[in-house]
């Protein structure tokens, strides 16, 4: 059992130390950041399209293309996560959800865990941004975005991971 001394807790995350014994016996503090988890989703159409988010994210600069996402309220289900968050951020509902994975972001620091689906059987749905949101909805290619990925426009770590498995997807006929 490690002993962990908080230093913040946030509307999403805290920060503590906690004390670790490594698989060779050594005690070490390490800087932990505790999250909630996370469902990501690619809404994909059936003319090929994918639908993405291009939000604002003071972190990371400014604008940055991803899938719809967000973080897991309490008790809640990745896949209701998932819908909740394909209805609110482009206003769609999936008739099907495949989980492709469940991918740690950063397990360095944080252990942020964020399920990955994939939504066919698309349709519009009514939904509302976060106060704390500014996104521009996007529909482009699969290829497109698969590119995106390779040449460096399309940065997002869960976004390039969700649209690389729903492509192994669509391969495999699945």
């Amino acid at each position: 059992m490690h002993r962990r001394r908080e230093i913040y807790a946030g509307r999403i995350v805290k920060l503590g130390l906690e004390q670790a014994v490594l698989p060779d016996g050594r005690q070490v503090e390490l800087e932990v950041i505790r999250h909630p988890g996370a469902a990501a989703v690619v809404p994909l159409h059936e003319d090929g399209t994918v639908t993405l988010v291009h939000q604002y994210r003071h972190a990371g600069g400014g604008m940055h293309h991803e899938v719809p996402a967000g973080v897991l309220e309490p008790g809640e289900a990745p896949e209701a996560c998932a819908r909740r968050e394909l209805a609110e951020e482009v206003k769609l509902r999936a008739a099907h959800l495949r989980h492709l994975a469940a991918i740690f972001t950063t397990p360095g620091f944080t252990d942020e865990r964020i399920h990955l689906y994939l939504a066919t059987g698309l349709s519009p749905a009514e939904g509302a941004l976060d106060a704390d949101e500014y996104i521009e909805v996007v529909r482009i290619p699969m290829a497109q975005a698969l590119a995106m990925t390779a040449d460096g426009r399309l940065t997002d770590a869960k976004t390039i991971c969700a649209l690389h498995l729903a492509a192994a997807c669509l391969r495999e006929g699945a």
